[in-house]
């Protein structure tokens, strides 16, 4: 190995050292702490992009960090292979989806070792395998057999071109969020798990959740959203039928002028069984695929049913609407609606005309206006017009109304929660099919052998899956009678529910985990990916969890002790229009780019016509877009130590990185600089450093570099800061380059900090901080060497270095001794010629001391 720095030789030949020498291979051991590190696993699109590289770099530097800490590490890498986007893959070129999928894996499994995660590559996933996928399989039937799994008929967001079903998440303005094509509402029969019947523990359990960013568990309870109130029934006039709804506020039951209900309510429905014009309105509020979070943003709409509900306390007639504001999935489909009291119900009572009362006023300390007029008064207070409870406060009336209706038959007190059952079925191909079974009785039965394996020889034509009357997948005889399997396949968000416990026993061949294994590594100690998945693959990763812990399969209550969620890797984006007005995106490549002094373009041309290109800012690094930065040009121009390098330095984890191809510059200057500090003065015998006789400028290099020691340490390790922990080691590094060696003694003190530079740089940099240490002589591979531990004694200063401010302005900086005192401090500061300069003329009115950081002049 050269002594210049050469990434692409030093690169491959430490990963070959690994390789041969299973560096990374994780081994249950029970006398040491385990560390189990994991970065979410990737969909197998073909290539790696820069969130990836990002994402899988920042959990690749907490575990080596850990492993030198002398912690038992695991940290894995898999597949979630299953999906949508090989399905489309597969018709488009008319190949196997499974083909597509493994070629894809073999490319990126690939980059990821070329960029020297430490992953054990034995414990691989992929979710696409049998043999992973019949565990998903058996657990589901033991789901069906516990009431826990079920059927039923739904309605549901359909995209018509990709023919399958869609979460409310996956419709942007009404549109499908993969082709665009608007999004229907659809009623299908659907399998379902019951999430809900985990609603309270998982919201109870937020609570337990120490290392998880807030904003992530306030998106969990918001998501779950579990409320107190009343359900009651208004029945309906001139029949025996009724109408249930659920309430939060009980205190405004006096105010209620209308009932509204959902397009799909069976009142709804029965009275446009004579009504056109009515059954148009239903008909078109069931093709809304409105999500329920743009309700509130919405045109209110509604017509009138013809329907008469009675009031349950005063008996009084009220219409009931059709509103589309309502939604069947979410509590009965139907709502009281108190205009006075709620601005929802005020709009859609201000559009048609429908009365609106106040019987909340409010409280007496309270100076809030109520004007209905203008608004809803929405805030808790007094009751007003409310017969019998007037004058009670909002709290004391929900306890006195529920009381009355309770002991009338006519309602009870009631928890709901927002969150509705997981919808698993999904009715394309590339997924694992559902292990059900429907007997020509009519019974519908688990299967009893696992896997129920995909084919992977169908022919895929258009978006309608090739199981769909497919006799040789679909027929089966069970006991002698006839029955047919189950089409849909799973959600894909299943498969991803669970892979990191099947980690810890990848070779199970008889259990779906390995509970020795299972509990010896989890939870998870450090979780890190998107925080777009807070309210779906994070949810129901803890679901998941507590299911398998309540089947007997792990001991734990969650699955991941911490959680780090990345930012978005940006870069900037060039935009020409064409004569409709369109958009036409360009790469970097394809511009000139004109910048300022602090690298920020200003300006950019095409460099074929010479056209003036729109910068449209930084944005979300996507293909799309034009902006993407291909990883694998970056590893082949620089190294991947730079990319990994670049990637921790320019922000902090959890915010967005601007993309900067000055900054990859700058990483790989850096790392060539580092290169040769330490071959020019560190490829030499250790030498003992004399402490007690250390002179002024080496004292200072041994201090910084257990300064150094101390904040690296603190930044990988609590607080995640890795921009800042880098930051640190440059400066180092710059009090290494200023460091004038002369004798024994400096040689010791630079070796010293050299060393401790290179190790703790080398989560960071892990190629080039092995191959330096092999060059040193080194017998131990530098991810087994012992974290460095901080001397104390060096962090004590003889001096100090005191800011020196006039009128609050930094003028000057000035070296103490450590133990100087106030008087003296002063002395010094207005001796400073700086000082002298901006208080000439002025009368010096105070001087403040801080003692060890800074000295203010007060003068005018």
């Amino acid at each position: 190995m050269q002594h210049e720095y050469n990434p692409s030789e030093v690169e491959s030949s430490v990963q070959s050292i690994w390789d041969e020498n299973k560096v990374f291979k994780a081994i249950k051991d029970t006398s040491k702490e385990k560390f189990y590190c994991l970065s979410m696993l990737p969909y197998p699109s073909g290539r790696l992009h820069m969130g990836h590289v990002r994402n899988y770099t920042i959990g690749d530097v907490i575990s080596r960090h850990q492993r030198m800490l002398g912690k038992n590490v695991l940290q894995p890498m898999g597949w979630d292979a299953f999906g949508l986007p090989a399905e489309n893959a597969a018709i488009k070129n008319k190949a196997q989806p499974s083909a597509w999928t493994e070629e894809n894996i073999a490319y990126m499994k690939n980059q990821l070792k070329s960029l020297g995660f430490a992953y054990d590559w034995e414990r691989e996933v992929t979710t696409c395998k049998p043999e992973y996928y019949k565990w998903e399989q058996w657990f589901f039937t033991k789901l069906v057999e516990k009431d826990l799994a079920y059927k039923k008929t739904s309605a549901v967001n359909w995209c018509p071109n990709d023919e399958t079903v869609l979460a409310n998440e996956q419709v942007h303005d009404g549109l499908c969020w993969r082709c665009d094509t608007p999004v229907e509402k659809k009623e299908i029969d659907q399998w379902f798990i019951r999430i809900t019947a985990y609603a309270e523990e998982l919201l109870n359990c937020i609570d337990d959740l120490e290392g998880w960013p807030d904003s992530v568990k306030t998106q969990q309870r918001n998501w779950i959203g579990r409320s107190e109130g009343l359900e009651m029934t208004f029945k309906l006039k001139d029949c025996d039928e009724s109408v249930s709804i659920y309430t939060t506020r009980p205190d405004t039951l006096m105010g209620v002028t209308y009932v509204a209900v959902a397009a799909r309510h069976p009142v709804a429905e029965k009275a446009a069984e004579n009504n056109p014009e009515l059954a148009a309105f239903i008909k078109e509020c069931n093709q809304s695929t409105t999500a329920e979070a743009d309700i509130a943003t919405m045109e209110k709409k509604g017509m009138a049913t013809g329907v008469k509900a009675l009031h349950p306390v005063t008996g009084d007639e009220v219409d009931v609407w059709v509103a589309n504001f309502v939604l069947m999935d979410y509590g009965s489909g139907a709502v009281m609606a108190v205009p006075g009291h709620d601005q929802r119900d005020w709009e859609f009572a201000h559009k048609y005309g429908i009365e609106i009362k106040q019987v909340i006023e409010p409280a007496k300390d309270c100076d809030v206006v109520c004007d209905l007029s203008k608004e809803a008064f929405t805030e808790k207070g007094l009751l007003v017009n409310s017969g019998e409870f007037d004058g009670l406060t909002s709290s004391e009336a929900f306890e006195r109304i529920a009381s009355w209706l309770e002991s009338k038959g006519l309602g009870q007190k009631q928890v709901n929660y927002r969150m509705r059952d997981w919808g698993v079925s999904r009715q394309r191909f590339w997924g694992a099919p559902i292990p059900m079974i429907k007997l020509e009785t009519g019974e519908m039965i688990t299967a009893k052998e696992f896997p129920v394996e995909l084919p992977t020889h169908l022919k895929l034509e258009g978006a309608n899956s090739p199981l769909v009357d497919n006799p040789e997948f679909q027929n089966v005889v069970i006991d002698g009678v006839k029955g047919k399997r189950e089409t849909d396949t799973f959600d894909t968000f299943m498969e991803s529910s669970w892979y990191y416990a099947r980690y810890t026993c990848p070779e199970s061949d008889d259990a779906m985990l390995d509970s020795d294994e299972a509990n010896y590594w989890l939870p998870v100690d450090q979780y890190i990916g998107g925080i777009e998945h807070a309210t779906m693959h994070l949810l129901y990763f803890r679901f998941f969890h507590k299911l398998m812990r309540d089947a007997g399969l792990v001991d734990s209550d969650e699955p991941a002790r911490k959680l780090l969620t990345q930012g978005m890797v940006l870069s900037e984006t060039f935009v020409t229009k064409d004569d409709k007005g369109g958009k036409n995106y360009h790469t970097i490549e394809e511009v000139d780019v004109e910048k300022d002094s602090k690298g920020k373009a200003i300006r950019a041309t095409l460099k074929s016509t010479g056209e003036e290109v729109i910068l449209a800012g930084m944005e979300k690094m996507s293909k799309s877009k034009m902006n993407g930065v291909d990883p694998q040009a970056l590893i082949d121009q620089y190294g991947a130590d730079t990319a990994r390098l670049y990637t921790m330095f320019a922000a902090p984890p959890e915010q967005s990185l601007e993309w900067r191809e000055d900054g990859v510059n700058g990483a790989s200057k850096f790392i060539k600089r580092l290169w040769k500090l330490y071959v020019d003065h560190a490829l030499c015998d250790d030498a003992n450093i004399e402490l007690s006789s250390l002179n002024k400028e080496q004292k200072a290099l041994y201090g910084k570099t257990h300064e150094t020691i101390q904040k690296v340490s603190d930044d990988y390790g609590r607080r995640h800061s890795f921009n800042t922990a880098i930051a640190a080691i440059m400066e180092l590094t710059n009090a290494i380059t200023k460091f004038a060696v002369k004798d024994e003694q400096d040689q010791a003190v630079i070796k010293h900090a050299l060393d401790h530079a290179v190790i703790l740089l080398s989560p960071v940099t892990p190629h080039m901080a092995q191959a330096l240490w092999q060059l040193a002589g080194k017998e131990k591979l530098i991810v087994d060497e012992a974290w460095p531990q901080v001397d104390k004694a060096a962090l004590v200063k003889d001096e100090i270095v005191v800011v020196l401010q006039v009128n609050g302005k930094v003028r000057s900086k000035i070296s103490v001794a450590a133990d100087a005192s106030k008087d003296d401090i002063e002395a010094i500061a207005m001796k400073d010629e700086n000082v002298a300069r901006f208080t000439e003329g002025k009368t010096i009115r105070k001087v403040i001391v801080v003692p060890g950081r800074l000295v203010n002049i007060v003068a005018n």
